[in-house]
């Protein structure tokens, strides 16, 4: 069979026999990517001295030592999409068990910052980072201005698929 005869490469080709099979395309390399992502996050997380933190665990670490400020559990939340709040509270309290965040009570409010451990987590992570990751990434060619766009489109799509979540919850 030529290759140019195999078509989108999809999931779900009852999907992708609609009106836009490229949208199908796009959402198989995002679970690709995902999963992919979420293996890479652990595996740098158990390099850097963190075995056993789930990739929802090593997005949190990251996202409260952004900028160095504390982050509000709301924040953290609504920053990393998470509708399931609880997700973030149990995450919150094994990374506060391991050492890399604590809490503190600003106003009425506990905001949640890194320690010293968890901030040379972040160091640590982001060396490994550097030197196996976008040191392939850069070797494979890829373009940071077009990588920046797809970024940019990806986030936008993210509003579409939220949109039509909320579409489709109206429904039941």
């Amino acid at each position: 069979m030529p290759a140019a005869s195999i078509g989108p490469i999809v999931s779900s080709a009852h999907l992708a026999s609609g009106a836009m099979p490229a949208l199908s395309e796009f959402e198989f390399g995002l679970i690709l990517v995902g999963h992919a992502f979420e293996r890479w996050m652990t595996r740098c997380a158990q390099g850097a001295g963190m075995a056993g933190l789930s990739p929802l665990e090593v997005l949190i670490v990251h996202t409260v030592n952004h900028r160095g400020r504390p982050k509000r559990m709301a924040d953290i939340a609504l920053v990393l999409n998470i509708e399931d709040t609880h997700l973030v509270t149990y995450a919150v309290k094994k990374l506060e068990a391991a050492g890399l965040i604590r809490s503190e009570k600003i106003g009425k409010e506990k905001a949640i910052g890194t320690t010293p451990k968890g901030a040379e987590f972040c160091l640590r992570y982001r060396e490994i980072r550097e030197a196996l990751l976008i040191k392939g990434v850069k070797a494979f060619g890829t373009d940071a201005v077009e990588l920046s766009r797809i970024a940019a489109e990806m986030r936008a799509l993210s509003g579409l698929y939220d949109q039509a979540a909320r579409a489709a919850a109206s429904l039941s």
